[in-house]
């Protein structure tokens, strides 16, 4: 009896890159366009997560069995898995290696057509102040020189300085990136007077991007946070039931490393809406 061969996914065509501060704002405000670049198997999907979201725990566990920054990694990681295998697949094992960008030993987890680095920096806090627990860093500080390193929670890199970040985040997107892949870059809004007191964390990474990718030719999506609580709720009911399918599994995969989570806070303040400009960009 002769088989036909299983049908293979198509070429990608696209890399669609989240650069996002935390490891549950892709979930909020970047959605649903993150949900359907991830069924699309023609598009790369790459999650980039800047900070380890420790709200100053650093590897402490606030005496749960799990540190807090991990259990917000898994949130991430189930969430990605739960929109990549959507469409009626069975799990697979991800592919979990520590790769050096610009010198930087840094996370990386591959799961079908998605990639999802943990950059795993200092939590900054809302203003950018930082906490006392983790040395008062932040990338906030580390743009405005106010700290000369940066250095991730659980010791695996320490950047020297503001270029130094930068160089390595867009050594990541020339890794991720194949010659004949056209680019969408999804960050959040930089501009302050629209993403009005958005997390110092947010601005911070957007101007991390700015700075990285202002001369590769890409759609940039430019997200607002904090500031959509004020906007007027706009997603249709099937796109609403994405944001909240992923926000939910996000919050299950925290919960599964014995973390608290809320879902009436976030419900109130951001599902139901998204909130974005898109700009065709050649240079900056």
């Amino acid at each position: 009896m002769t088989v036909d061969p299983p049908e293979q996914p198509p070429a990608p065509r696209r890399a669609a890159f989240y650069f996002s501060a935390h490891q549950d704002d892709w979930q909020l405000f970047m959605n649903p366009p993150a949900f359907l670049d991830v069924l699309d198997d023609a598009t790369r999907c790459i999650f980039v997560h800047m900070t380890a979201g420790d709200a100053g725990l650093g590897v402490g566990t606030d005496g749960r069995k799990h540190p807090f920054y991990l259990a917000r990694d898994n949130g991430s990681q189930t969430a990605i898995r739960f929109m990549a295998d959507a469409n009626d697949r069975s799990p697979i094992e991800p592919a979990v290696a520590a790769l050096r960008f610009a010198g930087h030993a840094i996370r990386r987890v591959a799961y079908r057509n998605t990639t999802a680095y943990f950059l795993h920096l200092p939590d900054g806090n809302p203003e950018g102040g930082g906490y006392a627990e983790t040395g008062y860093q932040s990338l906030k500080r580390l743009a405005k020189g106010e700290i000369e390193t940066l250095t991730a929670i659980d010791g695996s890199a320490v950047y020297r300085g503001w270029r130094e970040l930068v160089a390595t985040l867009r050594a990541i997107i020339d890794f991720e990136c194949a010659p004949d892949l056209s680019v969408n870059l999804h960050v959040p809004e930089p501009d302050r007077a629209i993403n009005i007191n958005d997390h110092a964390d947010h601005l911070a990474t957007a101007d991390a991007i700015l700075d990285a990718a202002n001369d590769i030719p890409a759609r940039w999506f430019r997200h607002v946070g904090y500031a959509s609580m004020d906007r007027p709720k706009n997603l249709a009911p099937d796109d609403r039931d994405m944001q909240c399918a992923v926000f939910a599994v996000t919050l299950a995969g925290i919960m599964a490393l014995d973390h608290r989570v809320s879902w009436q806070h976030y419900d109130g303040l951001y599902i139901g809406r998204s909130c974005y400009s898109v700009e065709e960009r050649r240079s900056i």
